[in-house]
């Protein structure tokens, strides 16, 4: 018979995925943690289980919304930067072989720092999302591949945060002047652009927005699937009535 999945094992399952790890461990050693959870038991209550579950997702979150939502959090991060465009990318990269690489790199830090003042709107967002999360959900990301927390926050999360990120993006560009910025790349090089058949429709708060939700679930993605790798740091009550001291 298949066992039932205790309210304290998806609150193990979800504080591995959310609260780091100080050891390297393979896969298997999860699930066989895991599933020793599952035969223990234990006078873990279903409100106690419940509280773990929003905690593990929200500090899950978090950890990725302050690593991003800092200056050079995009920018300083070569795997994140936003960089200009593919439509673009031809004129940057002859750009700057002709000497006008201060030109792109204003433009590029000038997209980054708009993605950064974006990201820390998805803390709320995030939040909301850990509130509407049914058992089922819980279940699936619990058996799901590694990246099933990730894709479940991208499924529920994603339409908001475009449409609260980019007022902000628009706002942040504005005043940092990536418009004006990439007017007088563009400008400059017109010619050069023309000859490589780019074009200047490109809806740059668009693009902005959607690349920095990109790099926040890249980011997500990142965190789950090494915590499904390691142990879990018990450094709270909670954490070691769930799944001991040991």
């Amino acid at each position: 018979m298949t066992p039932v999945l205790k309210p304290a094992a998806i609150a193990l399952a979800l504080l591995v995925f959310a609260t780091g790890a100080v050891h390297t461990v393979q896969a298997q050693d999860w699930k066989d943690r895991l599933r020793r959870s599952l035969d223990r038991g234990g006078a873990v209550t279903e409100q106690e289980a419940a509280g773990g579950i929003r905690e593990a997702m929200a500090q899950g979150v978090q950890r990725a919304v302050l690593q991003l939502g800092q200056q050079d959090g995009f920018y300083g991060d070569e795997g994140l930067r936003i960089r200009a465009p593919g439509q673009l990318r031809k004129l940057t990269d002859t750009a700057r072989q002709l000497g006008a690489g201060r030109k792109v790199d204003e433009f590029e830090l000038a997209m980054n720092r708009a993605a950064e003042k974006a990201v820390p709107l998805a803390a709320d967002v995030f939040a909301d999302a850990v509130r509407q999360m049914t058992v089922r959900d819980a279940l699936d990301i619990v058996r799901g591949e590694p990246d099933a927390g990730t894709r479940f926050f991208r499924r529920v999360t994603e339409d908001r945060l475009r449409a609260e990120f980019l007022p902000i993006v628009s706002n942040a560009t504005a005043q940092a002047g990536v418009t004006q910025r990439y007017k007088a790349l563009v400008g400059r090089n017109s010619g050069l652009l023309a000859a490589l058949g780019g074009s200047e429709a490109v809806d740059l708060d668009r693009y902005v927005t959607d690349e920095a939700l990109d790099g926040l679930f890249a980011v997500v993605a990142e965190q789950e699937r090494e915590i499904r790798e390691d142990p879990a740091q018990r450094s709270t009550a909670l954490l070691k009535k769930v799944f001991g001291s040991r």
